[in-house]
């Protein structure tokens, strides 16, 4: 549990530092794999802190 809370907030300083992104890109920017992200991404929805949008098929994290 502790690892996904790292992995966290290196998804939250990517998304600090460049904005909306989406999960492949946030994949590449962390160096983490991708299920990783995607459980991480899970925490700080439950968290409330993040904003998803989507456009077509592509779907958006940001930071609220």
């Amino acid at each position: 549990m502790e690892e996904i809370g790292m992995i966290a907030g290196k998804v939250w300083k990517a998304l600090e530092s460049n904005g909306k992104m989406t999960v492949t890109k946030l994949t590449k920017e962390t160096s983490e794999k991708k299920d990783q992200v995607l459980i991480a991404i899970g925490w700080l929805l439950k968290e409330d802190k993040l904003d998803v949008t989507a456009k077509g098929k592509v779907t958006y994290y940001n930071l609220k």
